[in-house]
């Protein structure tokens, strides 16, 4: 008998509505969004929202609420998760000057975020870094190449910084009107550059004006324009007051942006209330005062002392809903509490994550990246009058010079060493010699850098198992990533809280080495003490009684070897240290000036390494300290070879790797040619042989300044801005901001420029290939404010500043140029393009400190456009009322 169907509707809506009578509010996806937040939220206990609200949260199963980890990485491809596309570094993708294609590399880095969690999670996988939340990307301003972790950075500029990181943003949330394909978030908020030894006790105190113009702007272009997730604060102090609880950073974000996103600290830094800054006196002092201020999420080991703060009376546990709220709105704008279907992002596969498209695109971003810095007519090498390549230095066949820092695992990362021998076929023999370390070491035994040491995923130091009792039985009582395994100093973070003075520990992961050669590893402690190198034993103290034992182990360059240390203690003062001596660094000068002798040309391959700088690391070698440079020249070791290489008369070819401006006016001077390669990704040598062979025309722009000696920067711990910068400094830089060459000449007309009615102006230059290949050029436009323009006078006898005073402003001098447009375009030899580019009334805009607003100087504004910073060649004025 057929149903009579009203009566089935009429069933079926019935049985809908007690279903949704049985579901919670905040389960139901036709609800609005900040109800379920509340509904949420409203069910949960005091320790439970304690314990949502730190990185590692382990969730509420009885809500559905997730086992997750908010700490990722994705600074250039998702890092620290196993395999996935290695794009440039942070700095190489901003030397593209293309915010469209870095929009179009993020997008794809967020597919593959979706892809590597919609695995993770259907295989049962909740670990870190298989989230969706990522503390990417890095908007620092770059404003001192001492800086280590200016690598991460879009460099020195804040509007090619906000550009880049407005569009990086963009492409890794999605375009999906409800949900986010991630989540991103903007880093370290604020005025955070080193030095990096003193970022947790350091007070900055720059120029209120520098503040604002230099500092903030990017900050304000990711919460305003790319709806930024989440901003992570800084460690250090600005104006006294650490950032996590600075309450101008907070009202800037809340009140004035209208950041509608989660808080969240940089690791460890609420620690550091209570041990560092010590406005606090213990960890639910400190949660209390960062919650109140306006942080929702803490990262750091420690246990979460939120429940203790509010029991104590020292936060309302209303304030901790408040936070609380904006997190789980994140989790809900990422589809956690909704039906996979209805998520779009739900259904990427795992087969997109390090698709072919990726790889292509990895290639074409390490293309774009490069820069060519000098060329007297060697480049391009000419394949077929070459017999014979000479390639040399220590970044030749490195693939951590490929790969910066905050990276992921290539599939099949290629070489600079293996890219040109590709390139260069058979017919042309190369000599690979490695010739010299990146910096001359520390004489004597030293503690094993933290970059040297290796875990899984490529984190630097070594995992640490800690057992009761001295035989390393049992299940461990603590593990943690040891960086580095120094602990003969007293240091009370040695044993890990919870284990016993009698105990064990067994750490593990690999060794890494640079030349080859003779090493000289030394064991030291106060018990007993085994190393073992690849599964073989060549320390053996376990017994007791030494103080300390050395061997000499012979490893081949570039090893990754595996290494395991086990320690025992019965009671005594703990104390352990791995130590190595390394191989001269210059031990491989007479093999490479050899082959040089028998080459056509000779192609070094050097500069620094993400082992050399990047995040709070211990190194020590001659001009590296902490994780930065104390100073920018090429280390001495990699010049002289380079002079002596020079004195055999062949063409020198110099690939430059590093995160940062490095001086080498005596290279400028007498190489041949130069190339600026960043940290370039997986198809890095694949790139660099496309250059320079041709394949390729160059079209990188310096997206920082290139000093020509560590004597012309102001102090490293100095925030103002004066003497930095393109925009401030007032000396002859080596390679100017925005500088690149290329195997085309392009040429400027007709620059006309008009103001809008609404504000901000509109400019259009025409520009034209004159060479004879296709080519891409850069197309920059820089702004120069009125030779009168003065800030608007004061009528407000309540501002402290008088209208007659001296302020100081140093972005303020006439001849002072900011970048305030770009665009990179394709041209076919003898082409002309018309450029034309609106640009924003915020590019004309200054900071009054008396009033503390903005404002646009009145008169005659200069727009200029060329090819850098200092090669501009057409202008026009604009005036503004």
């Amino acid at each position: 008998m057929r149903p009579h169907y009203p009566a089935v509707l009429l069933a079926c809506s019935a049985l809908a509505g007690a279903l949704r009578a049985e579901t919670p509010l905040y389960r139901d996806p036709s609800q609005p969004i900040e109800a379920r937040v509340k509904d949420l939220v409203s069910r949960l206990t005091l320790d439970e929202k304690a314990g949502l609200m730190k990185n590692g949260a382990m969730g509420v199963p009885r809500l559905g609420i997730p086992q997750y980890d908010w700490w990722n990485e994705a600074l250039h491809g998702v890092a620290r998760a196993g395999v996935a596309t290695v794009y440039p570094q942070a700095i190489g993708l901003s030397a593209t000057w293309d915010d469209s294609f870095v929009r179009a590399v993020a997008d794809n880095i967020g597919t593959e975020a979706r892809a590597k969690y919609n695995d993770a999670v259907a295989h049962g996988n909740r670990d870190r870094f298989f989230g969706l939340t990522f503390w990417t990307p890095n908007i620092n301003i770059f404003r001192d190449p001492r800086w280590g972790r200016g690598q991460e950075t879009y460099g020195e500029d804040p509007f090619l910084t906000s550009r880049m990181g407005v569009a990086f943003v963009r492409g890794l949330q999605g375009t999906d009107p409800r949900y986010l394909k991630a989540a991103a978030c903007a880093k370290h908020f604020v005025v955070h550059s080193g030095p990096e030894p003193l970022r947790h006790d350091f007070d900055a105190e720059p120029d209120p004006v520098d503040f604002h113009e230099t500092y903030l702007p990017a900050f304000e272009a990711l919460v305003r324009e790319a709806h930024v997730e989440a901003v992570m604060t800084a460690y250090n102090s600005l104006y006294g007051r650490p950032c996590a609880i600075n309450s101008t950073l907070y009202d800037l974000l809340y009140h004035q942006w209208g950041f509608n996103g989660h808080v969240v600290s940089d690791c460890g830094a609420i620690r550091d209330l209570y041990t560092s800054y010590k406005v606090a006196p213990d960890a639910a002092g400190a949660e209390a005062l960062a919650v109140r201020a306006g942080l929702c999420l803490r990262c750091g080991e420690e246990k979460s002392a939120i429940a203790d703060a509010v029991r104590r009376g020292l936060l309302q546990e209303s304030e901790v809903d408040l936070r609380l709220g904006q997190l789980m709105r994140t989790m809900f704008r990422l589809g956690f509490f909704d039906p996979p279907a209805m998520v779009p992002y739900s259904r990427i596969p795992l087969s997109e994550n390090h698709s072919p498209a990726h790889a292509a695109q990895a290639l074409d971003a390490a293309e774009k990246s490069i820069v060519l810095l000098k060329n007297d007519g060697t480049l391009p090498l000419q394949a077929g009058s070459l017999r014979r390549v000479a390639v040399i230095g220590p970044n030749a066949a490195s693939l951590p010079a490929l790969l910066g820092n905050y990276n992921g695992t290539p599939a099949a990362p290629v070489t600079i060493l293996d890219g040109l021998k590709a390139a260069l076929g058979t017919g042309v023999a190369v000599d690979y010699v490695r010739g010299c370390d990146w910096t001359a070491a520390r004489p004597g035994s030293v503690i094993i850098p933290t970059t040297q040491l290796l875990t899984g995923n490529d984190l630097s130091g070594l995992i640490g198992q800690y057992f009761a009792g001295p035989d390393l039985a049992g299940a461990p009582l603590a593990q943690r990533r040891d960086r580095p395994v120094g602990f003969d100093d007293g240091r009370a973070s040695f044993p890990p809280e919870g284990v016993p003075a009698d105990f064990s520990c067994r750490w593990s992961g690999w060794l890494l080495n640079g030349v080859a050669g003779e090493y000289d590893l030394t064991v030291s402690g106060k018990g007993g003490f085994r190393l073992f190198l690849d599964g073989k034993p060549v320390i053996d103290a376990w017994s007791g009684g030494a103080a300390s034992r050395s061997a000499s182990v012979r490893l081949p360059e570039n090893a990754r070897t595996p290494l395991r240390l086990e320690y025992r203690n019965r009671g005594e003062a703990p104390a352990i240290a791995l130590r190595w001596s390394t191989p001269p660094a210059d031990a491989g000068y007479a093999a490479a000036l050899a082959a040089a002798r028998q080459a056509d040309a000779v192609v070094f391959v050097g500069g620094l390494t993400a082992q050399l700088e990047g995040e709070e690391m211990l190194v020590d070698s001659d001009g590296f300290h902490g994780g930065d440079r104390t100073k920018i020249e090429l280390p001495e070791v990699q010049e002289r070879l380079l002079q002596e290489l020079k004195a055999t008369g062949k063409p020198m070819v110099f690939v430059l790797m590093s995160g940062s401006a490095v001086a080498i006016p005596w290279e400028n001077e007498h190489l041949n040619a130069i190339l600026e390669a960043w940290y370039p990704g997986e198809s890095g040598g694949t790139a660099v042989a496309d250059v320079l062979l041709g394949k390729v025309n160059p079209a990188g722009r310096l997206p920082i300044t290139f000093y020509r000696s560590t004597s012309d920067l102001p102090a490293f711990t100095d925030y103002d801005m004066k003497g930095r910068t393109y925009r401030y400094f007032r000396g002859k830089p080596l390679y100017p901001f925005g500088y690149g060459l290329s195997y085309s000449q392009f040429a400027y007309d007709h620059l006309k420029v008009a103001a809008l009615p609404g504000g901000g102006a509109t400019a259009t230059v025409d520009v034209t290939n004159r060479g004879r290949r296709v080519g891409d050029e850069v197309v920059e436009f820089y702004a120069r404010e009125p030779a009168n323009g003065g800030m608007p006078p004061i009528h407000d006898p309540k501002l402290t500043v008088s209208a007659g005073a001296a302020v100081d402003q140093p972005g303020h001098e006439a001849e002072n140029e900011s970048l305030c447009g770009f665009r990179r375009i394709h041209l076919a030899p003898g082409e002309t393009q018309v450029v034309t580019l609106p640009i924003a009334e915020a590019r004309f805009r200054r900071w009054d400190p008396r009033r503390g607003d903005w404002y646009v100087p009145a008169g005659a504004w200069t727009v200029a456009a060329g090819a850098s910073s200092a090669d501009l060649r057409q202008s026009a004025e604009v005036a503004f009322p």
